[in-house]
């Protein structure tokens, strides 16, 4: 096995008297793909910077190897006095490193190089330090939320990128699918201490799962043996001196180990507060239309919404989805077309620029917009501190003013805001950025759960698939269309395995069928073609399942790329070919189970 390029050995950090890192470990061989996983708060992003010598641990060792370059992407990066992007992005090649690949970078990532730093947003300062960090694909890539900002095309982009990297990576994401695809092995970071699954993020909910329940019934065996302890001290045959003192000294060890246990952190507890029932029509609309100057983003568009409805809308940075969603709830105007909202609708909305956040508010004063230290929630009055705590704030929190809240906290702290409102049309705008990975499930399971109605607009696309139930996408030139099902189920009916990034069109577009002269009666029952495929099918896809498992398997190990090169780029190959081989047998079958239920009924 090839030595690590990087290795984090009982590392150390407090802050506050609370330790932060408490023994972690991280170790990265050449060509590994590591997914550094945990709460928000348990200590991921400093893990990563004491990785990148951008600071230092209190205890523990850090070694790099002299050779490895190793590059960080920063949550918030530094751009210096660099005059424009393209500067800041080639500042970070080195010498023998190809100068067009910066560019190259740039350009996927929706950027000129022309740009001045200091006018960039949020997003386009996180594409600019994201270009710089690959470009130059050295030996360590250490990644920090490497998808925030970027649109649905640019995140599969990015994959597709990173898959043909051979840089070894560290990467911290809250995107299950971008984990599920990029990661060949996941440390788990809990409590202050790493444990490694040497397999991708998609096994690791239920490995950490089975952890957790071992540890919980591990917790009640010892608290049955101090009572049993106990029991004998007082109660049993008095034996000798010295033996009675062994079993106490073992007593006081184990109750010290039961009251120091330090159990995982709790759940938020997310509950929508209910308002009246909204007339069986929420929305509808007829061909509506936008266009600012010459450019149309939104054309002839119509839709009707009914009342338990959740509608996902999704697609390209800029091609227009919050101008339809602003459209559709009657925030704005259309150039042409009518909308038409239902009866009895109460709408909460969730901004995904945040800007309800006065960064100089105190927590709870922007929780009950000034109203003193009460709520009311579904007809009760609830503490402001106790509703709070079903976010996971603390009680001394409340009066903290917004801006030293982490991206997690503020995140949760609007959606507590929001949740309080009484209503029955969730207008959610990217709900899921900054939220963990429990968060995002329970807020998954609140949105799914919903009595009322739900629009949502988000880039997540695990998230689209558990939530919605039709899911809106543009289809170039300002044409929208709206499919049944969530994400997945849209590529499917789409015909597209991916967006375009430059326009949303689809990458795989096919030409339209020429409408023949003499129009077919429409097949009563499938052909014995169809039927054998719908048969073989399900057989075809598990064995082909089951090598993508035995490829997996042969490519987790870290040393196979530094030994074998060659064998390892031809296992990669043969993994993408028989995932594409699976992926045409899948939306084949869907395809012949969609037609049989139509001609059965």
């Amino acid at each position: 096995m090839a030595p690590p390029l990087l290795q984090l050995t009982g590392i150390k950090l407090t802050f506050g008297g609370t330790p932060l890192l408490d023994g972690a470990e991280l170790s990265v061989a050449p060509g590994e793909r590591i997914a550094l996983v945990g709460r928000n708060g348990s200590g991921k992003s400093t893990l990563l910077k004491i990785a990148a010598g951008l600071a230092e641990a209190q205890d523990g060792e850090v070694f790099r190897q002299p050779s490895a370059t190793v590059r960080y992407l920063a949550q918030a990066p530094d751009f210096g006095d660099f005059a424009t992007t393209g500067d800041y992005v080639r500042a970070g090649l080195g010498p023998a490193d190809d100068p067009h690949r910066a560019q190259y970078l740039l350009n996927h990532l929706g950027l000129t190089g022309d740009e001045t730093p200091t006018t960039l947003s949020g997003g386009e300062a996180r594409r600019a330090a994201l270009a710089r960090a690959i470009a130059p694909q050295p030996d360590v890539l250490l990644l920090d939320e490497p998808t925030n900002h970027l649109d649905l095309a640019t995140i599969e982009w990015l994959e597709d990128e990173l898959a043909r990297s051979p840089s070894a990576m560290v990467v911290i994401s809250h995107d299950r699918r971008f984990l599920e695809r990029v990661s060949q092995a996941t440390v788990w970071l809990d409590r202050g201490q790493t444990r490694r699954l040497d397999r991708g993020f998609g096994h690791f909910e239920e490995w950490r799962d089975q952890i957790l329940d071992d540890e919980e019934k591990e917790q009640h065996k010892l608290g049955r043996q101090i009572v049993r302890e106990e029991h004998w001290l007082r109660y049993g045959v008095t034996a000798r001196r010295k033996r009675n003192m062994r079993r106490l000294g073992e007593l006081q060890d184990m109750r010290r180990r039961f009251r120091g246990h330090k159990g995982p952190e709790g759940t938020a507890a997310l509950a929508a507060s209910d308002a009246q029932e909204s007339g069986k029509l929420v929305l509808e609309a007829k061909a509506i239309a936008k266009s600012y100057g010459d450019l149309t983003v939104v054309r002839d568009f119509s839709t009707r919404i009914q009342r338990g409805a959740r509608i996902g809308l999704v697609g390209p940075n800029g091609s227009g989805k919050t101008t339809l969603l602003s459209m559709l709830i009657g925030e704005l105007a259309p150039d042409s077309g009518t909308v038409k909202l239902g009866t009895n609708l109460v709408i909460a909305t969730l901004d995904q620029k945040r800007d309800a956040l006065d960064p100089e508010e105190s927590v709870q004063h922007f929780l009950t917009r000034g109203a003193g230290d009460w709520l009311e929630i579904n007809g009760e009055r609830k503490h402001a501190a106790s509703y709070l705590k079903d976010f996971l704030f603390k009680p001394e929190q409340a009066r903290t003013p917004v801006k030293e809240l982490s991206g997690g906290e503020r995140a949760r702290l609007i959606l507590a805001r929001i949740l309080a409102m009484p209503a029955n049309l969730l207008v959610l705008d990217e709900p899921t950025n900054d939220l963990d990975m429990e968060t995002l499930d329970l807020l998954q399971e609140l949105v799914a759960g919903f009595a009322g109605t739900v629009l949502l607009v988000s880039h997540d696309r695990d998230f689209l698939d558990r939530t919605v139930t039709s899911t809106i996408v543009p289809e170039g030139d300002g044409r929208w269309v709206e499919y049944a099902g969530g994400y997945a189920d849209m590529l499917v009916q789409r015909g597209s395995q991916k967006f375009d990034r430059r326009g949303g069109e689809p990458k795989k577009a096919q030409a339209a069928p020429k409408e023949p002269a003499t129009r077919k009666e429409p097949a009563k029952k499938l052909s014995y073609k169809q039927k054998f495929a719908l048969e073989s099918l399900p057989g075809r896809m598990e064995a082909a399942s089951a090598e993508i498992g035995k490829l997996e398997s042969k490519l987790s190990d870290p040393a196979l790329y530094a030994k074998e090169p060659a064998a390892y780029q031809k296992l990669a190959g043969a993994l993408d070919a028989e995932r594409a081989k699976l992926a045409a047998m899948e939306e084949e079958w869907l395809e012949l189970e969609m037609l049989r239920e139509e001609l059965e009924g």
